[in-house]
């Protein structure tokens, strides 16, 4: 257990955890956010909207509660040891809260990887899949995702690498900065879920693209069958949907592409500059290093994709909103006035 340093430069007294930090708008929404908003909202839509508890939504909730836990046990911490350029709390909480910031944030991004692949197998295998869909197996999917970020968050807890002499003799918390440890976790944590997803939504978008052109939108599309003897045999299918309905369709698949583009540009975006320049620092300490502030800004802007998250898969999703909309109308009571 270390001890806490007199005080910061200038102050007669080190600051209490009770004392508030000092408060920006940018932070009282990283933190308030999620905590406050998702936190409540998200739990009551799903007794609201009967739509909404359709088996693969399971992976929603295990989603915002990875983000909402992102939001109550690691910003307020990752904030208050920014602001204070040390680490106030004790040394045991700090091993916790590195080994916590890398099962959140990382079981975040794999649930990401494991929504893309339940909607490839949706799209590619509906009839099979949607039959085989039941929640014990997407629970059964959610332990397998939760016990991933578990694995790559051990090392922190097991192996805490070389210790560093404290920055002016005050206690600092960081991750270890040894390269096999950095780069194992940044494949694990984050390249090898963004390829996944990259690569899984890309197929996605050529089936669809594939169905489009299989059924134009006028006539009857035809199926060619080729038989033992060579000779091929025009089956037609039922008649095709009513302009109306066509037209609903197309739309629907084009929203479909535009969130699935959504949810990718907003997550690379996001997390690869963090990433990106986290495992640079490792291949290259020296020549590649970096400013601390430009690797601090990248890394809170990877905590704001937890915050994001919950925005995407409800604002892009109709029985969401439906839902958010039915939620609202509910609680809001006439006024005598």
């Amino acid at each position: 257990k270390h001890s806490h340093v007199a005080g910061a430069v200038g102050a007669a007294h080190p600051p209490r955890f009770g004392d508030p930090p000092p408060k920006s708008p940018g932070m009282l929404l990283c933190v308030s956010a999620p905590k406050e908003v998702t936190k409540r909202r998200e739990k009551m839509l799903f007794l609201v909207s009967r739509s909404l508890r359709a088996p693969q939504n399971l992976f929603l909730v295990s989603l915002a509660a990875a983000d909402i836990l992102v939001a109550t046990l690691i910003i307020p911490f990752s904030l208050a040891n920014e602001l204070l350029g040390y680490w106030y709390f004790e040394k045991t909480w700090c091993e916790i809260y590195l080994a916590l910031d890398v099962l959140f944030c990382t079981s975040s991004i794999v649930h990401l990887c494991a929504i893309s692949l339940d909607r490839y197998w949706s799209v590619s295998r509906a009839i099979e899949y949607n039959a085989k869909r039941t929640p014990r197996r997407i629970k059964c999917s959610i332990f397998i995702v939760w016990t991933i970020a578990a694995i790559i968050s051990l090392p922190p807890l097991v192996y805490k690498g070389e210790k560093k002499a404290a920055v002016g003799g005050r206690p600092q918390c960081k991750l270890n900065e040894e390269a096999w440890y950095v780069l194992s976790s940044s494949v694990g944590s984050f390249f090898a879920p963004c390829l996944i997803m990259i690569l899984v939504y890309l197929r996605i978008y050529l089936i669809a693209k594939r169905r489009h052109r299989s059924h134009p939108p006028g006539g009857r599309p035809r199926d060619t069958l080729a038989t033992g003897t060579g000779r091929v045999v025009l089956a037609h299918r039922p008649p095709a949907l009513n302009p109306w309905r066509r037209k609903t369709q197309i739309n629907r698949e084009k929203r479909f592409t535009f969130v699935l583009a959504v949810v990718i540009g907003v997550f690379v975006l996001c997390w690869f500059p963090f990433f990106f320049l986290y495992s640079l620092g490792a291949l290259c300490p020296q020549r590649c290093k970096v400013p601390d502030g430009v690797f601090q800004f990248f890394f809170w802007i990877g905590y704001c994709n937890s915050s994001l998250n919950p925005v995407i898969y409800t604002v892009f999703n109709q029985d969401f909103r439906k839902a958010f909309r039915r939620l609202l109308c509910r609680r809001r009571a006439p006024t005598p006035w």
